[in-house]
């Protein structure tokens, strides 16, 4: 047992005897060995269906027999699934007829120009997540607990709604208000519930606590918090922490995945992972050999259990590492660290040096009262410029300078801009009124250099 507050108490291993049930081990108490066979026998098992069922994965693995994999090591034998895949080939990834299908997400791509990625899930598929996210949840939820969810829920198959079907089971209660597009709101679902736990997009979050801390004792504080869709910076774990007085947990997913991939523990010493159902990799992404725990490479996973819409080998573009051995909780589950970026959300710069939003929320959302930013990199008269634009919760004097010393106080900043390199902007809005980001879109630097000069 792991003995969290008063009057609190949370039992650590529910992914693990979860996980231990759904492969056979004896007791509760999760096997590696066991483990191991199950996923061997479920990956040929995807390989078989999918080679024979799937128009796609007939040309895609038609080199590759299921029966040649005879360890998990044999799983870099097999070719990759990419994002494009999905975008040019959609339906032809069934394994099941379209009429089997119950939702279907349609991504935007990151660009202007291009076919959406298409995700497909039967019912059986998102009960799968439903399960995953009632025993993930119990990490920071116990019965009697009330759950404010800041996610999209108004269509079936959507995160809140899978949410609302996963929490009761838990004998907590959940209310669904979705993304925070406007922060007066959010905080009176947040005090009308009286939220013991509250699940969100990680800058969303951070508007939301730093604008209840503003209202003193006429707001309420939950007591915990998951963050989701979008990669959690230290700043903003930090800043919800201290706002709310609570403890912030970290979940990693994507639609992809069947929106759930892995959850912190108390330990908070990586994502424990849902490894009955998806099998984890770690790629170089130069060789796109496996590197081993501890080293950095793209983030791949393949779907162990899923019916509609299996993915072999796919690259999710997430740049984490895997950690190795057991967790301080105890856990024996593989574990991935957090999450470190995107391999292609980088701007490079005019001197060569690469910038990314991972790293402008590791310097700016530390400053006292900052909520969330926006950013772009155009060009005004031959020179890069950088613009910030801060959205910041209570007093923002002084806010625009602090941010820019900040900002050159990052070395490749600095250096172009003493360089004449680069140029700094920073602009600073209310997080009253400044709308947040909505929907599960990542935030981005948007390179914006591809149009004619700017006039300054």
């Amino acid at each position: 047992q792991v003995i969290w507050g008063v009057g609190w108490t949370f039992i650590s291993g529910a992914l693990d005897a979860w996980i231990a049930g759904k492969v056979g081990c004896d007791g509760g108490r999760l096997d590696a060995a066991a483990l191991d066979a199950w996923q061997l026998a479920r990956l040929r098992e995807t390989v078989a269906r999918a080679r024979t069922q799937s128009a796609f994965y007939a040309r895609h693995l038609a080199a590759y027999n299921a029966d040649g994999l005879r360890t998990l090591d044999d799983l870099r034998e097999l070719p990759f699934t990419t994002a494009d895949h999905l975008r040019s080939e959609g339906q032809r990834m069934l394994c099941v007829r379209p009429d089997a299908i119950e939702r279907i997400v349609t991504l935007p791509t990151s660009g202007t120009t291009g076919s959406p990625k298409r995700v497909f899930f039967t019912g059986a598929d998102l009960e799968l997540t439903v399960d995953f996210f009632h025993h993930g949840m119990s990490t920071l939820t116990v019965a009697g607990d009330r759950v404010l969810v800041l996610m999209p829920g108004e269509r079936p198959g959507s995160v809140g709604e899978l949410l609302a079907r996963a929490l009761p089971r838990l004998g907590a209660q959940v209310l669904v208000h979705g993304p925070v597009r406007g922060v007066e709101a959010a905080w009176s679902a947040l005090t009308e519930l009286k939220a013991t736990v509250v699940v969100g997009i990680p800058t969303q979050v951070l508007t939301l606590a730093l604008y209840s801390a503003a209202r003193g004792a006429a707001s309420w504080t939950p007591r915990a918090v998951l963050l989701s869709a979008d990669r959690t910076s230290p700043a903003v774990r930090g800043a919800i922490e201290r706002a709310w007085s609570c403890r912030v947990f970290d979940h990693y997913g994507a639609t992809e995945m069947g929106f759930g991939g892995g959850v912190e523990c108390e330990a908070h010493t990586g994502f424990h992972l849902r490894a009955a159902d998806l099998l984890f990799e770690v790629v170089s992404p130069v060789t796109s050999l496996p590197v081993p725990p501890g080293e950095a490479g793209e983030v791949v996973f393949t779907t162990l259990t899923r019916v509609g819409m299996p993915l072999v080998r796919y690259r999710t573009g997430d740049l984490g590492s895997m950690v190795a051995g057991t967790c301080p909780c105890g856990s024996t589950l593989p574990r991935l660290a957090a999450i470190e970026g995107r391999l292609a959300e980088a701007v490079v710069l005019a001197d060569g040096g690469a910038l990314s939003i991972g790293m402008l929320d590791d310097c700016l959302l530390d400053l006292d009262g900052v909520a969330d930013l926006q950013a772009a990199v155009d060009r005004v008269d031959g020179v890069d410029r950088l613009r910030i634009q801060l959205r910041a919760a209570g007093s923002t004097e002084g806010l625009a300078a602090r941010a820019r010393r900040a900002l050159l106080g990052v070395p490749a900043l600095a250096r172009a801009s003493d360089d004449g390199r680069l140029l700094i902007e920073v602009g600073v809005g209310d997080a009253a009124t400044w709308p947040c980001t909505t929907g599960m879109t990542k935030r981005l630097l948007r390179d914006e250099r591809g149009r004619e000069d700017t006039d300054a």
